[in-house]
């Protein structure tokens, strides 16, 4: 890396067509209570209606189990705690609020089964990083062609489809009871629904739905095939409603009764709208626990380097495609470098990346969970090589920033190749995307500037705009604000050797283990 771009490089960017100033704020301002429930995380914000400010915001925690090498499972009921105590929280020490309608936009893939009558989970739920059932998946390959062409997606653990049969078969009665119609299943979104209603509402949107590789891209519903080469009887799955839909109203404990529920997305869809994103030709990057890198596209595109089709979201009767590709590890390997060196946080991590000018050669792939998009290799294991003697724990640091920044490179120039047109810039958001010099890296990568908004909330900002419109209380949008420009900064030279590092220790990562 050249010496210059040790330190990123910023401007503000100012979209035209931003609203100057704040509306006067009123004794009691109309706000859309939006649910962001996330991997390790729960945060719930109240967002004005009218101008999509943040009037309050709440944050829990949330624990991942891992129960073996390669599983990843959650506590359902850890999950709705989360959510009533964020909710909780954030109407105590909001004032001068009144809640007008609520939107949740959740992390995706993760499954749940529970009790149709009780309401009480069969099993912990399995997250979307869970890799238990890789070896279902590699029994699956020579239907993946017609598994991808009803469902956009390939055959990968990540799906929800071979999870939950996992769970019917592997949970003692589980099967039977759920052909008795004994029992409910569905994503995070469902399970909220079903506790925040009390019960009395079972459904989902297609942006969830469209990742459980059981919804078909052309009806939109389940797919009867599908539902029968995985084996899930239809009877426990939630009904498919455009994602702007009135779900429901609130019936349940610690949360205030009667309110409507407009509006539930995945958490990468709905960031994907909150960057205001909804014409073709525009792509976002959320660095969360894992990436997601997500495009809006005309109709549905039939990728050829290794991308997934989904569905963006469905507002009335519109429907919105996308194209995209997932890491599975991304911000968390910033974590788990922090673990690994007995660092204090990411900030200190971030702090010793920076203390360099480059990694000196070092190559971190984050492999920890696999390869995600666009290689798909879910034998590869993490690897860090190309040290030295004159190797010191900073440049370990940049090269775990590398390729965390790395990773999302490979399914940028994926979606180039796909699209024929490469967004002219990308935008970038979630926890990650606060670090500077991450996003610096990233922009030095792929080679053109990386926007990053003021406001990193987008995935509730994103369902609280949906949900605002769909109730009546905006009519037009709300100011985008600054954002954050990095250029690219690193010479083609430096670029092309680090790019070239890369792709050598991902093939090695990829290498089944001797």
């Amino acid at each position: 890396m050249a010496d210059g771009a040790a330190r990123p490089q910023r401007r503000r960017h100012r979209p035209g067509g931003a609203r100057s100033g704040r509306p006067a704020r009123l004794m009691t301002r109309a706000a859309i209570l939006a649910v962001d429930q996330g991997t390790t995380n729960t945060k719930a914000l109240l967002i004005a209606a009218d101008t999509g400010e943040v009037l309050g915001r709440a944050s829990h925690p949330l624990g991942v189990t891992i129960p073996r090498p390669g599983w990843a499972e959650q506590s359902g009921e850890a999950i709705w705690g989360s959510v009533a105590g964020a909710i909780a929280e954030v109407l105590a020490t909001t004032s001068g609020v009144e809640v007008a309608t609520i939107a949740i936009a959740n992390q995706r893939e993760t499954v749940l089964l529970w009790d149709a009558v009780s309401g009480e989970p069969v099993a912990p739920a399995i997250s979307w990083q869970c890799r238990r059932t890789s070896e279902r998946c590699a029994a699956l390959r020579l239907h993946e062609a017609a598994i991808v062409a009803a469902t956009g997606l390939g055959v990968d653990p990540l799906a929800s489809s071979t999870k939950l049969a996992w769970l019917l078969d592997e949970t003692p009665g589980a099967r039977a009871r759920a052909e008795a119609g004994e029992l409910r299943a569905g994503t995070v979104d469902s399970w909220l629904l079903w506790r925040l209603t009390g019960g009395t509402a079972h459904a989902t949107d297609p942006s969830n739905a469209s990742r459980t590789q059981l919804m078909s891209l052309d009806t939109l519903d389940w797919d009867p095939a599908m539902l029968a080469l995985f084996g899930i009887p239809a009877s426990v799955l939630a009904k498919i409603r455009p994602s702007d839909s009135r779900f429901g109203e609130t019936c349940a404990a610690g949360v205030p009764s009667g309110l409507p529920i407009h509006t539930m997305m995945g958490d990468s869809h709905a960031a994907l709208l909150g960057h205001g994103f909804a014409d073709a030709g525009q792509a976002k990057v959320t660095c969360g626990t894992g990436s997601s890198l997500m495009g809006v596209t005309p109709g549905r595109v039939h990728s050829s380097r290794g991308l997934w089709s989904t569905i963006a979201w469905v507002k009335g009767e519109r429907v919105f495609h996308a194209l995209e590709g997932n890491v599975a590890v991304s911000g968390h390997a910033a974590a788990f470098a922090v673990r690994l060196m007995n660092l204090k946080d990411e900030i200190e991590l971030g702090t010793l990346a920076a203390s360099v000018a480059g990694s000196d050669g070092v190559t971190f792939v984050p492999a920890l969970a696999g390869l995600g998009a666009p290689h798909w290799r879910d034998a590869a294991r993490g690897l860090l090589t190309g040290m030295s003697l004159g190797t010191r724990p900073a440049h370990v640091a940049r090269a775990v920033l590398e390729g965390i920044a790395l990773q999302i490179s490979d399914i940028v120039f994926a979606m180039d190749a796909d699209l024929g047109t490469p967004p002219a810039t990308l935008s970038v958001d979630g926890g990650a995307a606060a670090n500077d010099l991450l996003v610096q890296i990233l922009a030095d990568a792929i080679g053109r500037p990386v926007l990053r908004p003021g406001q990193l909330d987008l995935g509730a900002r994103g369902v609280a705009r949906l949900a605002a419109e769909a109730a009546g209380l905006v009519s037009d949008r709300w100011p985008d604000g600054e954002r954050d420009r990095f250029e690219p900064m690193m010479r083609g030279a430096d670029r092309a050797a680090m790019l070239s590092r890369w792709r050598a220790a991902v093939e090695a990562a990829a290498q089944p283990a001797g």
